[in-house]
Order: C-alpha cells, then sequence, then structure tokens
C-alpha cells in the first residue's frame, strides 16, 4: 500500500508531546503516512510574521492536502490572526465535526448516555474577524452569514447524518433577534431539511437550546450550528461528556481537510509529561477514515477504548475509586500500543464504513438567483457627543442643517435603539449614531448618497460609516430599528 502524504504540525505547549504521542500510535497500528513537518505558531510570530505561519507551510499543505495539527498558541492582544481560523478560510475548510461521546462508566460524567456530533460552521460568522473602532466609545464586530455558506455546512450535516446512521438534525440559531442573519440560517434549514425525509428535524433557539443541550445531551443527534455558537458548545459538549481533552474534531473543505484537538495548547503543562494525547488522538482517527485507511482508524480507536477501560488514565480524567493508574502521555500511549488488535468489553466496538462508502462527503451550493435589488435610503453612522448626547439635539440639528432633495431623515438610533423622533428620555446613549435616511418618493441613486455625505460634511458632522438600504425583489434587505 502506498503511503499517503500528510503535513504535522507539532504545535506549541503540550503539542509537541501529545503529537509524539499520536504518530507513535498511528504508526504502530500500521498507518501508511508520509509526514511533511511544517512549523507554525508561536515560534514564527515571534519571528514578526503576524500571520504565524510561513508561505512553504503553505506549499506543503497544498500538496498533501491533510492537515494533522497539534495546539497552537496564539499571542494575546491586537496585531495576531489566529493560525486556525487563517487556515481554515484560506483552505476553504467549511465543516467542522466534533463528535462528543460520554464513555461512561470509565470516565466520569453526569450524562451516561450522550453521543452527539456538532457540526459547526467554519469560516464565517462573526469569524470573519471584521472589526472596527469607529468612535471614542464604540466598537463593532461585522456577522457575515452567507447562503452558500449557509447551504454547505447544512448540507454536510445531513448527509453526515445519512452516512453516518443518525437519525435527527438540530439546528441552533438566535433569529428571534437576528432575524436576517440567523434568519438566513434557519430558513436554509428548512428548505435543505425538506429534502431528507427520512431525517427528523428541528430547531432550537441557541439560550434554551444550549440549556437543553447541557442538561439532557441524549435528546439530541447532530447539531448544526453558525461559527460562534458551535465553538461555545462543542467545547460545552465536550465537557460535559467527559472532559476537553478527550475531543478531537475534523475540519473538511473541497480541497483539503486538518485534524486537531479541540483544546487550546496548555503551556503551564508543557514538557512535564501530563498532558492527556486524546484529543489529538481521535483527531487522528478521524483523519485515517478520511485519508482512506479506516482499518487503521479501527484498530486504534478500539485499542483506545480499551485502556479507557482497563482504567488507565492521565491526570485529567483520573478518579479514585474508578482509574486504576494514573499514567503519563508518553506511558498512556504504550498503554494504546499494547491494547491494539484488542476490543473494549464494556464499551460499544467502533466499526468504520470501507471502500467507496467512506469517502469525505462532498457539498455543493446551489447557483445563486439575482433579484431584483433597489436602492431606497441610507443609514449614515456619525460620531457626535454634544448637547449631553441628547438625541432631539441631534435630529433638530439634522433637520435644519442636513437638506437633500429625494432624501428625508425617518429615525435616529443609537446601538439599535430608535431615539428619534418619539424616543425617551430613560434610554441610554453613547457617541455612535444611526441617521437613517430614505427616499420622499421611494427609490433613491447613489448620487443621493453622495450629496448626503456631502450636505452632512457641510454641516460639520462626522460621518464614519455608510450602510445602503436595499429592497430585494420588494423585501426589505435592512432590519427596522428597536421601537420603530
Amino acid at each position: 500500500m502506498s503511503k499517503t502524504p500528510i503535513t504535522v504540525a507539532h504545535g506549541d505547549g503540550i503539542g509537541p508531546e501529545i503529537m509524539a504521542a499520536c504518530l507513535h500510535i498511528l504508526h504502530s497500528a500500521g498507518a501508511q503516512i508520509e509526514i511533511e513537518e511544517i512549523v507554525v505558531g508561536e515560534k514564527i510570530y515571534l519571528s514578526g510574521n503576524t500571520a504565524g505561519i510561513e508561505p512553504s507551510a503553505w506549499d506543503s499543505l497544498r500538496h498533501t492536502k491533510v492537515f494533522y495539527k497539534a495546539p497552537l498558541t496564539t499571542p494575546q492582544g491586537t496585531g495576531f490572526k489566529s493560525i486556525n481560523v487563517t487556515t481554515r478560510k484560506t483552505l476553504g475548510l467549511y465543516a467542522n465535526v466534533r463528535p462528543c461521546v460520554s464513555y461512561h462508566p470509565f470516565v466520569r460524567t453526569k450524562h451516561p448516555k450522550m453521543d452527539l456530533v456538532i457540526i459547526r460552521e467554519n469560516e464565517e460568522d462573526l469569524y470573519a474577524g471584521i472589526e472596527h473602532r469607529q468612535t471614542d466609545e464604540v466598537y463593532q464586530c461585522l456577522k457575515l452569514i452567507t447562503r452558500p455558506g449557509s447551504e454547505k455546512i447544512i448540507r454536510y450535516a445531513f448527509e453526515y447524518a445519512v452516512r453516518n446512521n443518525r437519525k435527527k438534525v438540530t439546528a441552533f440559531t438566535k433569529d428571534n433577534i437576528m432575524k436576517m442573519t440567523d434568519g438566513l440560517f434557519h430558513k436554509v434549514f428548512d428548505e435543505i431539511g425538506a429534502e431528507y425525509p427520512q431525517i427528523e428535524k428541528e430547531h432550537w433557539i441557541i439560550d434554551i437550546g444550549s440549556a437543553k443541550m447541557a442538561d439532557t445531551p441524549e435528546a439530541f443527534d447532530v447539531i448544526v450550528l453558525p461559527n460562534l455558537y458551535g465553538d461555545v458548545l462543542s467545547d460545552v459538549a465536550a465537557q460535559i461528556a467527559g472532559s476537553v481533552g478527550l475531543a478531537g474534531s475534523a475540519n473538511i473543505g473541497e480541497h483539503a481537510a486538518m485534524f486537531e484537538a479541540i483544546h487550546g495548547s496548555a503551556p503551564r503543562r508543557a514538557g512535564q509529561n501530563l498532558a492527556n494525547p486524546s484529543g489529538l488522538l481521535l483527531a487522528g482517527v478521524m483523519m485515517m477514515v478520511h485519508i482512506g485507511q479506516p482499518e487503521v482508524a479501527e484498530r486504534v480507536h478500539n485499542a483506545w477504548l480499551r485502556t479507557l477501560e482497563d482504567g488507565i488514565h492521565t491526570y485529567d480524567i483520573y478518579q479514585e475509586g474508578l482509574s486504576k493508574e494514573k499514567v503519563g502521555t508518553k506511558e498512556f500511549a504504550e498503554a494504546v500500543v499494547a491494547r491494539l488488535g484488542q476490543q473494549p468489553q464494556t464499551l460499544s466496538p467502533v466499526t468504520y464504513l470501507k471502500g467507496e462508502a467512506v469517502k469525505p462527503i462532498e457539498v455543493r451550493p446551489s447557483a445563486t438567483v439575482p433579484a431584483k435589488k433597489e436602492l431606497v435610503g441610507v443609514d449614515v453612522f456619525l460620531h457626535w457627543n454634544e448637547e449631553d448626547k441628547n438625541p432631539n439635539v441631534l435630529g433638530g440639528a439634522l433637520e435644519q442643517q442636513v437638506k437633500v432633495e429625494g432624501v428625508k431623515l425617518s429615525m435616529i438610533s443609537n446601538r439599535g435603539q430608535k431615539v428619534y423622533p418619539d424616543g425617551t428620555p430613560e434610554t441610554f446613549c453613547v457617541d455612535h449614531w444611526r441617521c437613517r435616511y430614505v427616499g420622499t418618493h421611494g427609490s433613491i441613486t447613489h448620487d443621493h448618497v453622495i450629496g448626503l455625505l456631502q450636505a452632512v460634511r457641510a454641516a460639520g458632522f462626522d460621518f464614519i460609516k455608510t450602510e445602503n438600504l436595499y429592497t430585494f425583489d420588494g423585501e426589505k434587505g435592512y432590519s427596522l430599528g428597536q421601537g420603530e
């Protein structure tokens, strides 16, 4: 059997220790892999590269199309971008797959029947990382949800459910508040779900859905979520299953895939032979399935389960009266190697699909049908901190000093709440104001917008951004102000 090339990053903190342990187990199980090593993360950041990755590393990733990555350290503070996010978006790794399983009674958990998979959108949402400071008091982060991105991750979730004999797919959103962005995700979920009549579908608002998952995770099977919700809830799910240290993840795209533990680099534990390699090892199991070596994945996974059953535990899951032996990273790896070829006796043995059935799931978004787009207004955002931030003063000044034929001021809001006209004195305001201008006779042109900005500037106001207001096939493409 020819060897499959993979790119390996040994990572930061505990990364080198747990990667060495995992590669030892995979090789011992017969993995046919040819490793290309790259250095990314802290060393590259500290050399002055704020991306944390060199061009040569991208060459390796494009060649192998498979990235096995230990945890990395991203320096805190401004100026540094997460390699995880950069890699996912650069390589189009749109689907983050995170199984969260309890291993009762061998790992302590309050949820012995838990076996769910979180499938997290990986490329957009607030993780687009588009942020600005706009005034003395206000910072913004743009939440981007797209129809193609939503289609890809939701269809992937349903295809995953079909392939893995899962019975239900649940979507979590907050579309009672974010009616357009999360509303789109929910709408696409309903549309695509209708194509899978054999799969049960349900939708939960993220807050009560999270509470339900934390309390009764056995009520869920496959959960599909936008990026930020998925990041938070997958850690919660992993922890209540037993430990974040036991969870691996796959990042799947059309052209490449990345496999990693969901935990961080834990620098306080580095170099002490303490860290649990299980999360990275289970990511390696997912990698072996992905590259067409499911027999190796099966051998490793079952040996790992048997090791847990035999009570051979690292410090993070060790429990007096439950565990039998507390071991370090290297010793845990040797225990798994010693059990290769064995199967668990109490936990269910793992089997993986073979041959053609194990090919990676492929999805394509549908073609976009252009809508009739009409410009009907513009939101002009101002930095204004005068007259005790009284919206009536601002509104009156704009009405008197900013006059452009064809457009009129319809509303001023502050942090989304309408404050003019007919605001209330109790509303707390900051120095960031959305001033909504609409066409007096319906649609407007870009010349109206330019003329309006010129008038705003001439009146001495500081405009900091604009957002055009459109309708699409006659439907509003913008939200109302709260209280509007």
